[in-house]
């Protein structure tokens, strides 16, 4: 008789803000982000999904977008996510200005989303190992023409990848789900922060700009969101935020990012 795998004891509901195209009228940042929650916990999530409704005067179990708020209601949703003590939260962001993705293999839109996802089930399941000593489970917010199977290859392919420093035994055996925020409701506080995160480092819209190029977008970002956001942040050790709650990829020693250390 089989034996039914460990149930989770946390669970990071994971979406994406930015385009993942090369083309000339595409961000110059791809983000994606986790909400992490214990599995006692999840009460508590969602009565801050409802307390959220309830300030930005938004009918019960609306779903909510952070593109669909005004500033200062994104404002308010920020400051309540980052001052919720039982949610951890990891972003990775993608500086697609800073190369050629020809000469890193990554060739088209799912490269983007594959090499993305990859670091941040790094992250996840480094989080899974060090504070919560139990199996992670993972949603993922739907996305066009992306389904289940393509997931299932995707791990499959990770977990031969010699170079993976994915920790496979802290993420749940049956692998990653895919489902809507109208029907996963906390996949609603994974785009709310994706978007925050976004925010303080994708330019306001401004002129059409080269596909790669020596940098990113003239223009103003709004870090407002994410300084809200920070508290949250995943932190390993004594502190180190950078690679952890935030990953920005790939690496760099841009001033123009110094701040992110200083969250």
């Amino acid at each position: 008789m089989a034996t039914a795998p460990p149930t989770p004891v946390a669970h990071a509901f994971i979406d994406e803000s930015g385009d993942r195209g090369f083309t000339r009228g595409a961000s110059d940042y791809f983000v994606m982000s986790a909400v992490v929650v214990r599995s006692h916990d999840l009460v508590a999530a969602d009565g801050l999904l409802a307390d959220l409704r309830a300030e930005l005067r938004r009918q019960p179990r609306q779903v909510l977008r952070f593109k669909k708020l005004l500033p200062h209601h994104r404002t308010a949703a920020a400051r309540r996510i980052g001052g919720a003590d039982f949610l951890t939260i990891s972003s990775v962001v993608v500086c697609k200005w800073m190369f050629d993705p020809r000469r890193v293999g990554w060739t088209d839109e799912a490269s983007v989303y594959t090499e993305t996802l990859y670091l941040l089930l790094q992250r996840i399941s480094w989080y899974a190992r060090e504070r919560c000593g139990g199996l992670m489970s993972y949603t993922l917010a739907h996305i066009i023409r992306y389904k289940l199977a393509h997931l299932r290859a995707l791990e499959a392919r990770m977990k031969e990848q010699p170079r993976a420093q994915i920790d496979w035994p802290y993420l749940d055996p049956r692998g990653g789900s895919i489902d809507r925020p109208a029907k996963v409701q906390l996949l609603q506080l994974a785009d709310l922060v994706a978007s925050a995160t976004a925010q303080a480092f994708e330019p306001r819209p401004g002129p059409p700009a080269p596909w790669y190029r020596a940098g990113p977008r003239e223009g103003p970002t709004d870090r407002t969101y994410l300084e809200a956001l920070a508290p949250r942040l995943y932190r390993r050790p004594p502190g180190r935020l950078s690679s952890y709650g935030l990953k920005v990829y790939p690496a760099c020693d841009d001033p123009d990012l110094a701040w992110v250390d200083a969250l």
